[in-house]
C-alpha cells in the first residue's frame, strides 16, 4: 500500500526565496524618411515604426524544485526594438526573456510589495514585465494637410522592477510538528523519498517532498517540513523561514511524539505558531498524528483536546503500524476537499 512512488526535493541546497533585477525591453524608435525613386518627384514620407521591446516572462518548470540557479545570475534584460527603416518598414521586435521557476513561485514587486504573477502548474506562463511600445514613424503623422511630416517618436521603455521570486511548495499533506516528532521517519516509510534522519534536532534543514502510492494507482504528495518551536513566527529556529510552505498544503498533520512531557501543550504550541503566522491557516483541515507508539506498548492514541481535528491517529512508523488508517483517512480528506472545489466552481457565475 506505501513504500513506492518516487520523490523530489530534498537537495543539498534549498533555496526558496531570491532577489532579482529584470527589465522589458525598449522600444525601438521611429524613422523619419521620404521616398525617393526614379520619376516619382514627390515621394510621400515613408518612415516606418519602431519594434516593440521584448517582454519578460515567468513559466512554471516541473523539472526544477528550488531557485537555486537565481544565486548565480540577479539580472535579468529583455531584448530592445529595432528603430524604423524607411520604405515603411517597422524594426524587429525584441526578443522576448523566459525566466523558469519551480511550480508554486510567487513574483512580487520588491519595492511596492505588489504581487506580478505566480504559476502552479507545469507549463503556467505570465508576463511580469512589458516592453516598451515602439514610437512611430513620420508616415503616420502624414495628412492631407501635413504631406511632408518629419515628426518621429521615440520608443517607450520597458517596465523595470526589482522581483522577489518565493517559493511556496505544493503538496496534498504537510507533516508539522517539533524538531525530532519523526516526521522524516514517517516520509521515509511511506514514500521513497530519503530525508536526512538523526536523533538531533533540525536534522530536516530543507522541505522534503515524498510521492504517497496507495492501490488503484492513486497517488498525493505528502512534505515535511522543518520543526517548529516556540517562537517560529518571530523568526526562532528554522519555523519563519519554512511556515510559508504550509500555506499551499491542502491538509496539516500535527505530529506529536508520544514521549514529550505534555501532549496537550505542544498541540497548543503548534497551533499557536500557525496562527501567529497566518490566522487563515487555522481554517486549514488538520488532524493531530501521534508518534513513536511503540515506545508505549500501546496502539490507542492518548488523549487530546482537539475539536476542530478531522482526526487523532496513532502510529509507529518503524514499526509500520498504524498507517494504513493514516493514509486512507488523509486520501477521504483529499478527496472531500477536491469534491468541495468542484462544487465551488460549478456553482460559481458566469462573467
Amino acid at each position: 500500500m506505501f513504500g513506492g512512488g518516487f520523490a523530489t526535493g530534498g537537495s543539498a541546497v534549498f533555496v526558496d526565496r531570491v532577489v532579482v533585477r529584470i527589465e522589458a525591453g525598449t522600444g525601438g524608435s521611429g524613422c523619419t524618411s521620404f521616398r525617393r525613386e526614379f520619376r516619382v518627384p514627390l515621394g510621400g514620407p515613408d518612415g516606418g515604426d519602431g519594434g516593440r521591446g521584448g517582454d519578460v516572462y515567468m513559466r512554471a518548470d516541473a523539472n526544477l524544485a528550488t531557485l537555486l540557479d537565481y544565486t548565480y545570475r540577479d539580472s535579468w534584460i529583455a531584448g530592445r526594438g529595432e528603430h524604423g527603416m524607411g520604405s515603411n518598414m517597422t524594426g524587429r521586435s525584441g526578443d522576448d526573456v523566459v525566466l523558469p521557476v519551480p511550480p508554486g513561485t510567487i513574483a512580487t514587486d520588491t519595492d511596492t510589495g505588489e504581487r506580478l504573477g505566480e504559476v502552479l502548474e507545469n507549463g503556467d506562463t505570465v508576463v511580469i514585465a512589458h516592453g516598451g511600445r515602439g514610437g512611430k514613424g513620420n508616415a503616420f503623422f502624414a495628412t492631407a494637410t501635413h504631406q511632408s511630416p518629419r515628426e518621429w517618436q521615440p520608443g517607450e521603455e520597458g517596465e523595470r522592477h526589482t522581483l522577489t521570486l518565493e517559493l511556496k511548495l505544493i503538496a496534498d499533506v504537510g507533516l508539522v510538528g517539533p524538531p525530532n516528532a519523526g516526521k522524516s521517519t514517517l516520509l521515509s516509510v511511506i514514500s521513497a523519498a530519503r530525508p536526512k534522519i538523526a536523533d538531533y534536532p533540525f536534522t530536516t534543514l530543507s522541505p522534503n517532498l515524498g510521492v504517497v502510492p496507495l492501490s488503484d494507482h492513486r497517488t498525493f504528495v505528502v512534505a515535511d517540513l522543518p520543526g517548529i518551536i516556540e517562537g517560529a513566527h518571530d523568526g526562532r529556529g528554522l519555523g519563519l523561514q519554512f511556515l510559508r510552505h504550509i500555506e499551499r498544503t491542502r491538509l496539516m498533520a500535527l505530529l506529536i511524539p508520544v514521549d514529550s512531557t505534555d501532549w496537550q501543550a505542544e498541540y497548543d504550541q503548534l497551533r499557536g505558531e500557525i496562527g501567529a503566522y497566518s490566522a487563515s491557516l487555522l481554517t486549514k483541515p488538520h488532524c493531530v498524528v501521534f508518534t513513536k507508539m511503540d515506545l508505549l506498548g500501546d496502539m490507542d492514541p492518548p488523549p487530546i483536546d482537539a475539536p476542530d481535528a478531522f482526526g487523532v491517529f496513532a502510529i509507529s512508523a518503524p514499526a509500520r503500524q498504524g498507517l494504513d488508517r493514516l493514509l486512507a483517512a488523509w486520501w477521504d480528506e483529499l478527496l472531500a476537499l477536491r469534491k468541495a472545489a468542484g462544487q465551488q466552481v460549478a456553482q460559481a457565475p458566469l462573467p
